[in-house]
């Protein structure tokens, strides 16, 4: 058991260490919380049995950086946001663009299939159930 919750927090530690060095530094706490509560669980275990410790320490180390490093980030980082009159601009050339598309299209040369009247499909589906019999 003791060696299940040592796996199971290493593998949160470099997951928290992974997520908090990527823009994504936000979701690190998840894990590196998830990383204390095996290395906690883990460390009672080793206290319990008297056994090594050396593994444990590695997972609340590796968890501290995490840790530190996203509560960094989260403080002094900064949202910038871009410029948006140029995608607006953008966003106008791609609208004229498909209308210029649009009446460009020589319609004339489509053939239109003609419709089958709903009344018509109607009758006809109900005299196919008028011939089934359902008296089995």
């Amino acid at each position: 058991m003791r060696k299940l919750f040592i796996i199971l927090g290493i593998i949160a530690a470099i997951i928290a260490v992974v997520l908090s060095s990527l823009p994504l530094f936000n979701m690190a706490f998840i894990p590196a919380l998830a990383a204390l509560a095996f290395g906690l669980a883990a460390f009672y275990l080793s206290k319990k049995e008297n056994e090594s410790k050396k593994a444990v320490q590695l997972v609340f180390l590796l968890t501290i950086i995490s840790l530190c490093l996203s509560t960094y980030k989260a403080i002094f980082s900064e949202t910038e946001v871009g410029d948006t009159k140029e995608l607006e601009v953008r966003e106008q050339k791609a609208e004229d663009n498909a209308i210029e598309e649009l009446e460009d299209l020589d319609l004339s040369d489509i053939k239109i299939e003609p419709e089958i009247r709903v009344q018509e499909a109607e009758d006809k589906a109900i005299e196919e159930l008028e011939g089934l019999d359902l008296s089995e």
